[in-house]
């Protein structure tokens, strides 16, 4: 492979912001792995964000970007998988598998998709020192004739639109917009666009903690919500907090701490096919490895207020963010009756747009 940008490449990043900025380029934010594509006549490869190939794990996207993509071109984008009509990224991350024939397997029954919303070359040029503004100009040019599993992602410079498709996109499992400045030249790992992502909040039981790698002060709290059965169901964890807050915690909430997880609405979570019937803090997997995922059981007493962008299916889709202790609430009123469900919106409608 000899292209103008050679992997490995980290992608730009964005940083967070409350509200969309006007005077941008407005894209959405996919919910998938973030990939950039090399391509060298036959030779492809799909880089992750961390430098590390993907190009194994997904067989059907090579043939497909050897018919739908310059042959000389490096392309940065998303790796998505849909199902209904929806992103769905619990079936993505089934796709990082070991076994080959497992992989194949996979790409016939959940074959993925790539979308592509940024050109850092084409060709003999890098249009990685490019404003913004011509890279989008060259990528709808290079991608006009493009076809399905491969897609040319919606942009617009309409203020308005954009506030539109924040709306409207989540109901296909898309979770914000990215806004980019027009002269913008690409800067790789550099948080130079911006990102509005949506925010809810929940009422959740703090069920256990896991200690911070630093040492015995509070690392995140494991958050629950009852289901319509009455069971306890682990939803995601809260973290985040500045190192005096992790040691007040750890005071805290020291006298609910159990000695041991027996009698714990948890307790069985080292068991596989407890883990498959309920959602439980999560046991060793070939995603954890070796890593220490011990917990210490609290009893199921106190109600916090979190933020959350998303659900995935029954969970929160990133680490939520405390917001505040609610003594007024008791443990039983935190159900997943509480949550907000998006209106469903068409993926493919979104990939029309």
């Amino acid at each position: 492979m000899d292209l103008p940008v050679m992997p490995p490449v980290q992608p730009m990043l964005a940083k967070s912001a409350a509200a969309i900025p006007p005077g941008m380029q407005y894209e959405a934010k996919w919910d998938g792995f973030r990939a950039v594509v090399f391509r060298d006549g036959e030779e492809i490869e799909l880089g992750s964000r961390s430098g590390k190939p993907l190009t194994r794990y997904f067989p059907e996207l090579v043939a497909a970007l050897r018919e739908r993509v310059p042959e000389r071109c490096v392309l940065d984008g998303e790796i998505v998988i849909a199902r209904d009509g929806r992103l769905d990224f619990d079936a993505l991350l089934e796709r990082i598998h070991p076994a080959e024939s497992r992989v194949r397997h996979l790409a016939k029954v959940t074959p993925a998709s790539f979308v592509a919303f940024d050109l850092l070359a084409l060709e003999e040029e890098s249009l990685m020192p490019v404003p913004q503004r011509a890279r989008r100009e060259a990528l709808t040019k290079a991608l006009r004739a493009t076809a399905p599993p491969v897609f040319l992602a919606p942009a617009t410079d309409d203020f308005d639109v954009a506030r539109a498709w924040f709306e409207h996109f989540e109901g296909a499992g898309l979770d914000g917009i990215v806004a980019k400045p027009p002269d913008l030249p690409y800067r790789p790992g550099e948080r130079a666009m911006v990102k509005v992502k949506h925010e809810r909040t929940a009422d959740c039981v703090v069920a256990g903690l896991r200690l911070h790698k630093s040492g015995p002060v509070v690392g995140s709290l494991l958050l629950g919500l009852y289901d319509e059965a009455g069971r306890l169901q682990h939803v995601g964890v809260c973290a985040s907090f500045p190192m005096a807050r992790r040691r007040a915690l750890m005071a805290e909430l020291e006298p609910l701490r159990m000695a041991s997880a027996a009698g714990h609405p948890w307790e069985r979570w080292t068991s596989e096919e407890a883990q498959a019937a309920d959602r439980l803090p999560g046991g060793p997997s070939r995603w954890t490895g070796k890593k220490d995922l011990s917990w210490i059981p609290l009893r199921p007493e106190r109600v916090v207020e979190v933020a959350y962008d998303h659900m995935q299916g029954d969970r929160f889709r990133h680490t939520a963010q405390f917001r505040r202790w609610r003594p007024d609430r008791e443990p039983e009123q935190c159900t997943y009756a509480q949550l907000e469900e998006p209106v469903r919106y068409d993926l493919a409608e979104v990939l029309g747009a």
